[in-house]
């Protein structure tokens, strides 16, 4: 019989790696789809609805406050029912607002439907992070998370050169945009069925871990836990008074501002210079294919040092001078270029960051604390849009509001340089009497 002592720790976490990520890589790209749609419908949608640009905008930001507001509550949740069953839920319900989205006749309407997505895919996103937490150590999860992180571009990727031929048809007495609304909400609605099937709460239910296997995982963790020094509490709500968590809250704010601020107006961007739905559709495709791209590079560069820091500043500087040259280049080749090289960092940005962090919090407290860290941060996503939108609207061009997610973008980059200053290269250990270097206790008695 196996001993945990025996396990090969690369193949095991390659095990690991493909019974997981994969499938909740589908699961964040449907998420990502659904998010997307709003911006490959805006033309179609605002004409027929009679949106403003910045009814549009708040119309899109409003989802990320209902995430703010309700994402802590549902990651609270999540450890009580269990990972499997929880996301089921996120998915069906996500799924059914997003297809009843197609009824939107009027702007009230548009922004109840929006504030109640939020509402529903509240906690998904880190719920997801939290459950890599329970799967990879430490010295593994900027791989895993970047991996996991890949799925949002590549949900662009899916979405522009679909959306370009679903905004083309009229059946049933509904137009394209009605129809992008339905699709995508349908497809999440029947992923919460292999959801319930295939996803495992812990290493020790999954069918396919050994005890061994299993036990090493748990074993690992532990020494994590003693090593980065990782807080963890009776009460997990009292996460939202670590300085940790308002720190890395504040630092992820302005990756989000950036992100959202760029992709919900990037087919309107786009469509500025192109002649056809289809052609923005996939104009539209060549910023996110350089965000896969970047993620998966500098999610691998970042995993060989030992911290996430100086990645971090230099993803932030580079998002900020993609974002800028984008407001001043012309309109055509030269503008998809600049917006390439803001998306290439500005995808980077999650994988990179989410392994600090979980290095620091255990848990349900990490449950708590992460949830936190990205409804505060997905602030962002109300602020990008919606500024944008209200820019557009002043001036007539939302290539202007670009200049306000580059500024942010410098912001994050002073934060992640003042982080680096504060924290890197102290390891809690040092802090704790009768631990060693490995994580290991020793008896420090006379």
């Amino acid at each position: 019989m196996e001993s945990s002592a025996q396990i090969d720790e690369r193949q095991l976490i390659s095990k690991i790696t493909w019974h997981i990520v994969p499938f909740v890589m589908v699961l964040y790209t449907i998420a990502y789809i659904d998010r997307s749609v709003l911006g490959f419908a805006k033309t179609q949608m605002s004409a027929e609805v009679g949106l403003s640009d910045a009814a549009f905008g708040l119309g899109a930001g409003l989802f990320f406050l209902a995430y703010f507001l309700f994402e802590v509550p549902s990651n609270y949740i999540l450890p009580k029912v269990g990972a499997r069953k929880w996301f089921a839920r996120i998915l069906f319900t996500w799924g059914l607002i997003t297809a009843l989205t197609a009824l939107t006749n009027s702007t009230g309407l548009f922004y109840l439907l929006r504030f109640l997505l939020g509402v529903a895919e509240a906690g998904f996103y880190p719920g997801v992070l939290f459950y890599l937490t329970f799967w990879f150590p430490q010295r593994h999860r900027t791989k895993a998370t970047g991996t996991f992180v890949l799925a949002a571009p590549i949900a662009f990727l899916v979405m522009g050169p679909l959306s370009g031929v679903v905004l083309e048809l009229s059946w049933f007495g509904l137009q394209g945009w009605h129809w992008l609304f339905i699709l995508a909400g349908v497809v999440a609605m029947i992923a919460a069925v292999p959801t319930l099937l295939w996803l495992r709460d812990t290493p020790r239910s999954a069918p396919w871990m050994s005890d061994a296997e299993a036990t090493w995982i748990e074993t690992e963790l532990d020494k994590d836990r003693l090593l980065y020094g990782q807080e963890s509490h009776a009460n997990p709500l009292r996460a939202l008074r670590s300085k940790y968590v308002w720190v890395f809250a504040l630092l992820f704010f302005p990756s989000t501002v950036g992100i959202y601020g760029l992709s919900f107006w990037l087919p309107t961007v786009i469509s500025a210079f192109s002649d056809s739905s289809a052609e923005t559709g996939w104009l539209a495709t060549i910023p996110y294919l350089f965000g896969v791209i970047g993620i998966f590079v500098t999610s691998r560069l970042a995993a060989r040092m030992s911290e996430n820091w100086i990645p971090l500043i230099v993803i932030y500087v580079g998002a900020a001078i993609g974002i800028l040259l984008a407001a001043v280049a012309p309109p055509g080749p030269l503008q998809i270029a600049a917006m390439s090289m803001a998306a290439f960092f500005l995808y980077a940005v999650a994988g990179v960051f989410w392994a600090l962090p979980t290095r620091y919090l255990v848990g349900a407290t990490a449950a708590v604390g992460i949830a936190f860290v990205n409804s505060f941060g997905n602030i962002g996503g109300f602020v990008g849009p919606y500024v944008v939108g209200a820019v557009s609207d002043a001036t007539g061009n939302p290539v202007n509001g670009m200049f306000f997610l580059g500024a942010v973008l410098v912001l994050g980059a002073i934060g992640a340089a003042i982080g680096m200053r504060a924290w890197a290269g102290r390891n809690p250990v040092e802090a704790t009497p009768g631990v060693q270097p490995d994580g290991t206790r020793v008896d420090t008695s006379v």
